[in-house]
């Protein structure tokens, strides 16, 4: 019970990041409260499902160091989703410091990851907790470059594409397996959020935007073409050995 007790706390201490985040930008682009009860809406889904699936077992208290930077990033960029339903209040300087945030949350990306390896605190809750993070991040930015009228309704496939593929296992459960741990992936998802933050500029044309967007749409369905055809080929090889 302690270490449920303990992952609460942590929750209700990133109300105070999350709020005064919220709160600058409310106030310096003029946002309606409206968008204030948004943000903490998302951040009490995200505690629900943070504190239902973190583990709370001595050796693997679910909210440890590395988790907790997670979960500081969660702060940073869950206003920033706020901002999806509120974009006809934004300027260029609203841009500008919307790729400040999500510039400082992908850095402290590298950091919860290197830390959780380091003190050996890597955990499966940890890896799944910042993977959806940067999925949701991505889903962020893609809607973003799209309601700034940068590029196309196509530019949201970059956000979505991952859910699309957890859809998918559900209809055909060849895709379900685990994947292997791979620098492709990861340097493909840098990539993209790049990208994004590249299109989301003010001073980036929206010819350029969607020739670069393009090309990275392209390079992230290859990427999961990769997955797919890997994990095809594993049931495949599973199939084979049970029938022998």
């Amino acid at each position: 019970m302690k270490f449920k007790t303990r992952i609460t706390l942590y929750l209700i201490g990133g109300i105070l990041p999350l709020l005064t985040e919220s709160l600058s930008l409310w106030w310096l682009f003029k946002l309606p409260t409206l968008y204030l009860f948004q943000v903490l809406a998302f951040y009490a889904s995200v505690a629900i499902i943070v504190s239902h699936y973190a583990p709370v077992t001595a050796s693997r208290c679910g909210l440890n160091t590395a988790n907790q930077i997670t979960l500081f990033r969660t702060t940073l960029i869950l206003p920033l989703a706020g901002l999806v339903l509120n974009v006809k209040y934004l300027n260029n300087e609203a841009y500008w410091v919307i790729i400040c945030i999500a510039i400082l949350g992908m850095i402290l990306d590298g950091v919860d990851g290197a830390i959780a390896r380091r003190t050996g605190n890597v955990t499966a809750f940890g890896a799944r907790f910042d993977m959806e993070l940067d999925a949701f991040l991505l889903l962020i930015l893609s809607l973003l470059v799209w309601r700034s009228s940068q590029t196309g309704i196509w530019i949201i496939l970059i956000g979505i594409i991952r859910y699309l593929f957890v859809i998918a296992g559900y209809i055909w459960p060849q895709l379900q397996g685990e994947l292997p741990a791979n620098q492709r992936a990861k340097i493909i998802c840098v990539v993209q959020g790049i990208v994004l933050l590249f299109c989301l500029g003010p001073i980036t044309p929206s010819g350029v935007a969607s020739t670069v967007a393009a090309m990275a749409l392209a390079l992230l369905m290859y990427s999961f073409w990769i997955d797919i055809r890997w994990l095809l080929y594993r049931q495949v090889k599973i199939s084979n050995a049970n029938k022998t």
